[in-house]
């Protein structure tokens, strides 16, 4: 493919609205509410997928479905009109997880070799500076949930009666006595096991992200810089690219019919009555992790406006709210990090790392559930099952899957490494994870776009994809200093 020919494809996308990889972000990127100093930012909710459709799309689809449970009912409307109201959600969300396999393999290929470009052992610095971080954030989430609930929250949790506490559903108990049985060595070995594929096809057919994203890296490390194949592989990434960019205009219709069906199952009274303390402290913990921890890490390192950088990711973390998938997230997460100025390469490793590892809304979630079950039976819990709790919440993040509702099975298993008792409240609070579930998602994804311009800082990655030797690094939009 000739250079003229990648630069019209570049121009192209970006008039778009998804800017396409460029060497220098720095000269091409848009503002994402604003493209002309004299266009008020409201107009641009008549482009297709601008990000004020989709949060009209949310809270379109909130209102409504809040008006219709509060009148009718939960339980008095009819499964299939549920069922075939979310139809198009579903179709979109299909759509869009069917290019996240795709996507991850060819910015990895992509990704790995933009960094063997750099100065000696810059991947290298890449790649632990990302892990290090990741975990580093990961780690601080899971702590401050964990201290919140322990001495503030868990005062507010009632003793259930034992009629709560029982187990009244077939289902419900196969449910539990199936994820009783997960073990914490079976987690590590399937962790690590999920590493390396036995059959590459099938982790390719049932989603093994992180086996195919180790694969997609020793392939990209290896292949030569002028291989065919490597030509095949960026042909491919810009048909993947326009397949994004019609399913970011279809964004705010699919995100409606995500969330619409899921507000039709909503019971009000039951979440006031049952779980308002546990959905309480695990969203708090969330917000206080999103806007003062993430941003204050942003502050130190960059020095720069935290929060207007976030507005300007708003798509990313809007759809994420509306999918509950960090995966099927990632295709918008990457072209919103370019549209800002992130690096070409560096987005294209960080990102799709950081959907598989950097879970910090999950990580805050366990111990407030674990805390919940605890403390509806009545146990009480030691310092060192505190311990035990972080510990096992750190690899369980870790080890989640980038899906809906992923962390479930993980959930039962910090308990009873713990000894607290699974009982009738777990299935409560499986009734209402998919509504938690969002914000864990839109948590994950911002903390991994706050992530990518931090850790350009620490391994002093330029626009131009080379290690530079100052402290410096180029911003493209000044407008968020401070």
């Amino acid at each position: 493919m000739s250079e003229k020919h990648e630069h019209e494809t570049s121009k192209q996308v970006s008039a778009e609205g998804i800017q396409q990889s460029s060497s220098n972000p720095s000269q091409n990127e848009e503002p994402m509410f604003e493209r002309d100093p004299n266009r008020k930012w409201w107009h641009g909710i008549k482009e297709p997928g601008h990000a004020l459709q989709i949060v009209t799309a949310a809270i379109l689809a909130i209102a409504i479905g809040m008006a219709v449970t509060s009148t009718v009912g939960s339980k008095n409307i009819p499964q299939a009109a549920t069922v075939i109201i979310g139809i198009p959600g579903v179709l979109w969300l299909r759509a869009l997880r069917a290019v996240v396999l795709p996507l991850i393999i060819c910015a990895m290929i992509l990704a790995v070799q933009k960094l063997r470009e750099m100065s000696t052992g810059g991947g290298a610095v890449v790649a632990k500076w990302s892990v290090s971080y990741y975990v580093l954030t990961t780690l601080l989430a899971i702590v401050h949930s964990t201290i919140a609930v322990a001495v503030g929250w868990i005062r507010l949790m009632q003793v259930m009666d034992a009629e709560s506490l029982e187990v009244t559903d077939e289902d419900d108990q196969d449910m539990i006595n199936e994820r009783t049985e997960t073990k914490i060595h079976d987690v590590v070995k399937q962790m690590f096991e999920s590493f390396i594929p036995q059959n590459v096809v099938k982790s390719l057919a049932e989603d093994g992200l992180l086996a195919i994203l180790v694969t997609s890296v020793i392939v990209g490390y290896l292949l030569k810089p002028n291989s065919p194949l490597l030509k095949v592989v960026k042909e491919i990434e810009e048909l993947i690219t326009i397949i994004i960019t019609w399913l970011i205009k279809a964004a705010p219709i699919g995100v409606f019919f995500l969330i619409l069906p899921n507000l039709f199952r909503l019971d009000i009274a039951s979440i006031a009555q049952n779980l308002g303390v546990l959905i309480g402290s695990s969203l708090v913990g969330m917000f206080f992790h999103l806007f003062v921890v993430l941003p204050l890490l942003f502050f130190l390192i960059l020095r720069r406006n935290p929060y207007s950088y976030w507005m300007k990711q708003s798509p990313a973390w809007i759809t994420a709210w509306g999918t509950a998938s960090s995966a099927a997230t990632l295709p918008v997460t990457m072209k919103c990090a370019k549209r800002t100025g992130i690096p070409d390469g560096l987005a294209k490793f960080t990102l799709p790392l950081g959907c598989l590892i950097n879970m910090d809304g999950t990580a805050i979630y366990f111990p407030a559930v674990v805390v919940f079950l605890a403390a509806t039976q009545g146990h009480e819990l030691t310092g060192a099952d505190y311990v035990i709790i972080v510990l096992l919440s750190t690899l369980a993040s870790i080890g989640t899957t980038p899906i809906p509702s992923s962390s479930l099975v993980l959930t039962v298993m910090i308990a009873t490494s713990v000894n607290v008792e699974i009982t009738g409240m777990y299935a409560v609070v499986v009734a209402i994870d998919w509504f938690i579930d969002r914000f864990r998602t839109a948590v994950n994804v911002s903390g991994d776009l706050f992530a990518a311009p931090i850790i350009q800082k620490l391994a002093k990655v330029e626009d131009d994809g080379v290690v530079s030797e100052e402290e410096g690094v180029v911003v493209t939009d000044n407008n968020d200093r401070v």
